[in-house]
């Protein structure tokens, strides 16, 4: 009786894989296959899949962004197509897990015409929320309510601490963690610790700027950015000095994307004085699901001799640092009882390729490195890891082990191929 039960039930099972099968072909009737590649003998978790658009003319010509399923083994996993990112755009997808060296086959299916909509368990999120239905007086923005825009040219009234933009500036995250960086003459990014899985940012600020600098169900700030550059903040040094995106003519900012798996924020800075130039910067913020990784992208004119960024100083902490090589990227990092959690521990760090090493250096708040951009281009990452997140790195220890880990996989990206394409 037993085993008939078990039979049965196995049977319904496979009844039903084979039927949501059937039902994914007629939906999506056309496919092609990607192989993707873990190049190191390192399991690697979380791992960001991009099928950029020009590969996706190149190989499926008629393919359709507004309908499609990627199958992994067979199991339909989280994706979304990527419009606004222009040298970013077509598919993402995150991957659960490479073992070393692995390949794996996965399938794109879709549908030549229509629209069908998929959605997935949010995983990242992007946003920029400022008030409406008030007005200015002077430098502060007096009355009115918050609203989500994808787009915010800053008003030349609008300084640190003028109640027109909530929680100061956009803000992104992934289950891990959340960022924001202050859309004010400070341009300085901070971290937001999380105590969820879930997106949060939709919940921070509603208040003013007091409640989320202390814990909260969701998390807090944890971590003070000051004079510093924060964690990754975008900045020059010249002459010894170092300057942040301050003196500009304007700034703009966009929600680019704001999806299950990938978000990213493009903010346009014109006419950025560094010493007795002018520039014109363009920065891209990403992130994808289950990373703590921030990845900068920047696009500046008139060649400066550096765009610099770092880490705040704290005496808790220790500088940690390598200048990495054509297998590792490079990084400085702290880790320490630095949080501003009652001082519990909180790990920094920013990534670069070696080959953009300018030279480690300091001020009186922070920890630098300059870098040096190749045709008006530069990259670079970083992270806040805080030993409250769920599963988060628990001791020095352990986060010396992760900067390694990353430093290998940032050096190491996953290849893609394509293996197949038919109608």
């Amino acid at each position: 009786m037993i085993l008939t039960k078990t039979r049965y039930i196995v049977c319904l099972i496979l009844c039903a894989i084979s039927s949501y099968a059937q039902d994914l072909k007629q939906q999506f009737p056309l496919s092609f296959s990607v192989k993707v590649t873990n190049p190191v003998n390192e399991k690697r978790a979380n791992v960001l899949i991009s099928i950029t658009a020009a590969d996706l003319k190149k190989n499926a010509g008629d393919f359709n962004p507004n309908a499609f399923v990627v199958l992994d083994n067979g199991k339909e996993i989280a994706s979304q197509y990527n419009r606004a990112d222009v040298d970013l755009s077509g598919i993402a997808v995150v991957v659960d897990q490479l073992d070393p060296n692995e390949s794996r086959v996965l399938q794109v299916r879709y549908n030549k015409e229509g629209e069908i909509k998929r959605t997935y368990h949010k995983r990242t999120q992007a946003e920029l929320s400022h008030k409406t239905g008030g007005e200015w007086k002077g430098r502060e923005y007096i009355g009115g309510e918050f609203k989500n825009v994808d787009y915010l040219r800053v008003p030349p009234e609008h300084k640190d601490h003028s109640w027109f933009i909530r929680y100061e500036g956009p803000g992104w995250e992934s289950d891990l963690v959340g960022y924001r960086f202050y859309l004010d003459q400070r341009n300085a990014t901070d971290i937001y610790g999380k105590l969820t899985t879930d997106m949060v940012l939709q919940q921070v600020g509603l208040d003013g700027f007091d409640s989320y600098h202390h814990l909260q169900p969701w998390g807090m700030d944890i971590m003070k950015a000051g004079k510093s550059l924060g964690i990754g903040s975008i900045a020059a040094v010249v002459n010894g000095v170092t300057t942040r995106v301050e003196k500009t003519d304007s700034v703009n900012s966009r929600i680019t994307e704001n999806g299950d798996v990938y978000s990213s924020i493009l903010t346009n800075y014109y006419g950025w004085k560094i010493g007795e130039k002018k520039h014109d910067l363009q920065s891209r913020l990403t992130i994808h699901a289950g990373t703590r990784l921030t990845h900068e992208i920047i696009t500046i004119s008139n060649n400066p001799d550096n765009i610099s960024t770092g880490i705040v100083k704290d005496k808790t902490a220790p500088l940690l640092k390598s200048k990495g090589d054509g297998q590792h990227f490079g990084y400085i990092a702290t880790y320490g009882k630095q949080s501003l959690n009652d001082g519990d521990e909180l790990g920094l760090a920013v990534f670069f390729r070696s080959k953009d090493l300018v030279d480690f250096t300091e001020d009186e708040y922070s920890h630098i490195i300059k870098l040096k951009p190749v045709q008006g281009k530069v990259d670079y990452y970083f992270l806040g890891a805080w030993v409250k997140e769920p599963n988060g790195i628990k001791d020095q220890q352990q986060f010396e082990a992760y900067l390694n880990r990353v430093a290998v996989e940032l050096a190491n990206p996953v290849k893609v191929e394509f293996i197949k394409s038919k109608k």
